[in-house]
């Protein structure tokens, strides 16, 4: 790989130097040894810029990178949905994209076993439309309360400051809802190769309307046309080691080479009136739909076909939100979704204020609303229109959506502990010696930095999955523990080369 030495243009100078003010700035201010700096309005300008700089990090998905593209309809899915975004064949629509990794800082690396995300959204005629879709077709949990105690448990320990095994394991065998995932995260689809080789999932199932008021529920999924690559623990250590930005940067020179890349946008549906004969919950985030109760159906293609010209600008101040959805879209009913809608809205006020969707990537095509005022920017604050509804004049009036479910679902999930979900997933999609011997020594590398007494606890929860994958990590604890010892890199037994699959096990 050849890195860029430089991303700046070599052109002549832009314009004048000014302050912030727009005072030109003399040559002699741009020093300040032996001069008068106090009164040197430049030299402020730069120090207060620098103490100030800084916004709050995102909580979870601190690490990541951005671009810009477009969204085209390529079949017909009137049947299915209202929604304009997706009707029309060969309409496209501005979107932008968020590429992340869920646990690490602002400044960790690309190439972990991590799950990784493609939030993006469609800027469309009828409102921003945000999909967050994480690279592992199911979700931790269903219980909304789950969410701050495993976050915080897969941060750094607050002692130490540490990445924690006994923490990580410990938060999940108390709340064994959160294994499947897991399970996915410890096997040969823990390492995508790169943002451009990874599928995405918003995981959640959204209702649908069509014109008519038909419902449907599906799960949309992202599927890369680059074709899935996954690596090996071996590989993405080396990939690391030569360039701890590899995601990041092969992302961005794809873009600048004008090799786009792209995803198929595909829905899994469910008619709304079936939902009462499945014998599994279609609600359930932490689950897999069964093959044979739904059928699939490509909307059409998402196009990523530029770079951000600043990231801060650009990527960093994107602000988004599971529940922007727009008319035909009237989405998920599960609680995990209702919290979500929540909490993601508190999040970006917190971090960028309360006018965060005034920013320029958060703006909307079309906005009229009864809200004023709070932190800039504000735009041009609604001007003179009422500033509160109902009112006798010019503010702005609801519509009426005659197509809008009448009848909500309210979904209810079982309390008991079932491992059911984490038995189908290692017999059917860990499916070789292979595949089993590696998931068994990756799960064994991360017990071995752990206490005893959890080690156990995570053990006997590997035998209740399945017999054989415990016996396979039993047998992998002393290996991963003379590696341990010795200080080898982890894994040696693992082939080098990345190894691509099969991308239809991943949508059933």
């Amino acid at each position: 790989m050849i890195f860029n030495l430089t991303v700046y243009p070599l052109q002549k100078p832009i314009g004048v130097l000014t302050t912030t003010a727009g005072k030109p700035v003399e040559v002699r201010e741009t020093v300040t040894l032996n001069t008068d700096f106090f009164n040197n309005q430049f030299f402020w300008d730069l120090q207060s810029a620098s103490e100030h700089e800084r916004i709050p990090e995102r909580s979870v998905h601190a690490r990541g990178t951005g671009a810009f593209g477009y969204f085209e309809v390529t079949n017909d899915v009137s049947k299915y949905t209202k929604a304009d975004v997706f009707n029309g064949i060969g309409k496209r629509t501005p979107v932008v994209v968020r590429f992340s990794y869920l646990v690490q800082n602002r400044g960790g690396l690309d190439i972990v076993r991590e799950t990784g995300a493609l939030t993006s959204k469609f800027y469309t005629n009828e409102g921003n439309l945000d999909f967050l879709a994480i690279s592992i077709p199911v979700f931790l949990y269903n219980s909304p309360h789950l969410f701050s105690p495993v976050a915080h448990a897969f941060k750094r320990n607050p002692k130490t400051h540490i990445v924690d095994s006994t923490a990580r394991l410990d938060v999940v065998t108390l709340t064994p809802e959160t294994l499947h995932q897991i399970l996915w995260l410890l096997s040969d689809f823990g390492i995508f190769y790169g943002y451009r080789k990874m599928n995405a999932f918003p995981v959640h199932a959204y209702e649908i309307v069509n014109k008519h008021g038909d419902s449907y529920y599906v799960r949309f999924n992202f599927i890369t046309e680059q074709g899935l690559e996954l690596l090996t623990d071996r590989a993405a250590m080396a990939f690391r080691a030569y360039d701890p930005d590899y995601a990041t940067r092969e992302l961005y020179d794809a873009i600048a080479a004008g090799n786009y890349p792209s995803w198929r946008l595909d829905m899994d549906i469910i008619p709304k009136s079936h939902i009462p004969r499945l014998n599994y919950n279609p609600f359930d985030m932490s689950a897999l739909w069964r093959n044979g109760t739904y059928h699939t159906v490509t909307i059409g293609r998402l196009v990523l076909d530029r770079n951000p010209e600043n990231n801060f600008k650009d990527v960093e101040q994107m602000a988004f939100n599971p529940g922007n959805l727009v008319p035909g879209i009237p989405g998920p009913v599960d609680d995990a979704f209702k919290v979500r809608r929540f909490s993601y809205r508190d999040a970006q006020t917190y971090r960028l204020g309360i006018n965060h969707n005034n920013i320029e990537r958060n703006h909307p095509k079309y906005r009229k609303t009864y809200n004023r005022d709070g932190l800039p920017p504000v735009l041009d604050n609604m001007k003179d229109a009422p500033n509160y509804y109902q009112n006798s004049f010019n503010g702005p009036v609801p519509y009426v959506d005659v197509a809008k479910p009448k009848e909500m679902v309210s979904p209810k999930f079982k309390q008991s502990i079932d491992l059911g979900e984490s038995s189908y997933f290692y017999n059917t999609f860990i499916n070789t010696e292979g595949k089993r011997n590696r998931m068994a020594l990756y799960i064994a590398t991360i017990m071995v930095n752990a206490i005893e007494e959890t080690q156990k606890k995570w053990l006997e929860l590997m035998y209740l999955v399945d017999r054989d994958l415990g016996s396979r990590v039993a047998a992998a604890l002393p290996i991963a523990e003379a590696q341990k010892l010795l200080g080898f890199p982890k894994l040696v037994l693992v082939e080098e080369n990345p190894k691509t699959y099969d991308l239809a096990p991943m949508c059933q």
